[in-house]
């Protein structure tokens, strides 16, 4: 069969690090658990990876509320356990981290000082669906979605765009059957949205007056147990979308067309995703079930390197 477009380098990552059995906990009930595995209990789900100007790796665990970080060797310390089901994180280019959480809106670790607090706990004294990834623009205004337990069934999950230095909050779209991961494009015109429980990643152009015009379907997936979780972008415009429930991660060219695709030596819970090390060219990723981190380096000749998170950030 010839097909319109080059077929994808396929890639099997290897185990970065994993959480140390002395951070796992193995038979311990969790709220989330209860909720979200039908009463199963977990030792840990891992995820938002996001590096920091040193090269560690901060990452979340949702069912017991923690906030955990990885040196450049893989070395894990917990850095805080507080009230909250952490979903994604970000770090903003002033060091501060910022928090989706599901329980508790937008919250804000200081990594000095080891502080959380709320910063955005509501829309108008209206209670946030369950806060679920996050991402911040060039400009330092803040992209979130508001995920809950939308799906096909419920198709009013929510994108907001908040401004933390005035307290602006804009709702961007509000008919997504569970919005998940996002990321803007290297230009800032464009939105790339992942919508799990739909199997599809979608395209919101913003337009000059801030306002989402003429959304559409970037990709569709069929199959897995889920669907597209986070995303990251390319220094080449492309999106990097982790399949999860299918153990894949898959890297798409600025037209959607898959330039490479990563397979997982563990489990399928493929979540999150961050690259990091020199130039950018090593990606990482939190395979949720087994509580590790991947990594894969792309070689050079396929020119795949993450967009800087922030200004003066080239890896470590």
């Amino acid at each position: 069969m010839n097909y319109p477009f080059p077929q994808p380098t396929v890639f099997d990552a290897e185990v970065f690090t994993a959480l140390p059995e002395e951070l796992r906990r193995p038979g311990v009930s969790s709220y989330w658990a209860e909720r979200n595995k039908r009463g199963l209990a977990v030792d840990s789900f891992i995820e938002g990876p996001s590096f920091d100007r040193d090269g560690n790796l901060w990452f979340v665990d949702i069912p017991f509320g923690r906030i955990l970080r990885a040196d450049p060797k893989g070395n894990i310390e917990q850095i805080v356990e507080y009230d909250g089901q952490p979903n994604g994180l970000k770090i903003h280019q002033n060091g501060q981290i910022y928090i989706a959480d599901f329980q508790n809106g937008i919250v804000q670790l200081d990594p000095g000082t080891r502080e959380i607090r709320n910063v955005l706990k509501d829309c108008d004294s209206e209670g946030f669906k369950g806060c679920n990834d996050l991402h911040f623009g060039p400009d330092g205004a803040l992209y979130f979605t508001d995920q809950g337990q939308t799906g096909l069934h419920d198709p009013t999950g929510r994108v907001y765009k908040w401004q933390p230095e005035t307290g602006e909050l804009t709702c961007l779209i509000d008919t997504a059957p569970s919005p998940n991961g996002l990321v803007l494009d290297v230009n800032g015109h464009v939105l790339y949205l992942a919508v799990t429980r739909a199997n599809a990643v979608w395209r919101l152009p913003l337009a000059e007056s801030g306002r989402v015009n003429k959304a559409g379907l970037f990709l569709q997936y069929n199959g897995g147990r889920a669907g597209p979780d986070g995303l990251a972008l390319t220094s080449e415009n492309g999106v990097v979308v982790c399949q999860t429930g299918m153990g894949l991660v898959w890297v798409y060219d600025a037209l959607g067309q898959p330039v490479a695709v990563v397979r997982s030596p563990k489990g399928l819970g493929t979540t999150n995703c961050a690259f990091g090390g020199e130039g950018l060219r090593t990606l990482y990723i939190t395979e949720s079930d087994s509580g590790s981190i991947l990594k894969v380096e792309f070689p050079k000749h396929l020119n795949i390197a993450g967009h800087p998170m922030y200004s003066g950030y080239t890896g470590n």
